[in-house]
């Protein structure tokens, strides 16, 4: 970047590159998309990462940055859509392929699973559901029951036990 030319990480500079190009920009890739709030929220996200790579990029250099970074967005959209999509089909032709008994003994495990957390003790079931279900750490539900991380481990290892014990040793939990 020249001396001469302004910085990008002077606000008045960067909001004149705001206002000049998140319209036009938009639009650019509004046409693409067909959905506004997809291409507002591309290109917002487009202007946040120039504000946080200002002293990287020049002033002469922002509209093609801002445009080739706006359509780059939009094509990873795209592409993670693809994949999003293919996984969907997977599943649901694994869904389609699975037998009817499979499907009834899957039934069956979740009811038992069920019946099994909720024979748990309170503290054990309410450790185990925070950190399989929630997905808290152990650190994390210290914290939000009061007690030690220690205390939150013992009550997992026991809940685990009985979990092993009631549903078969061949559950990995």
């Amino acid at each position: 970047m020249s001396e001469k030319e302004p910085s990008i990480c002077e606000e008045k500079n960067y909001n004149q590159l705001f206002r000049k190009y998140y319209e036009p920009v938009t639009k650019y890739i509004y046409y693409k998309c067909g959905n506004l709030e997809q291409a507002e929220d591309i290109v917002q996200n487009v202007f946040m990462k120039l504000w946080r790579l200002c002293a990287t990029i020049s002033f002469s250099k922002a509209k093609s940055y801002i445009y080739k970074a706006s359509n780059n967005s939009f094509l990873n959209e795209i592409t993670h859509q693809k994949v999003v999509l293919k996984h969907q089909k997977t599943i649901q032709e694994n869904v389609d392929n699975e037998s009817p008994d499979f499907l009834i003994e899957v039934d069956e495990f979740r009811v038992k699973l069920k019946e099994s957390i909720n024979a748990l003790g309170v503290k054990e079931r309410e450790v185990f559901l925070l950190s399989r279900i929630e997905n808290k750490t152990y650190k994390e539900i210290a914290e939000i029951t009061g007690l030690t991380v220690k205390a939150i481990e013992r009550r997992m290892s026991i809940a685990l036990k009985e979990l092993r014990d009631s549903l078969g040793k061949e559950i990995k939990l």
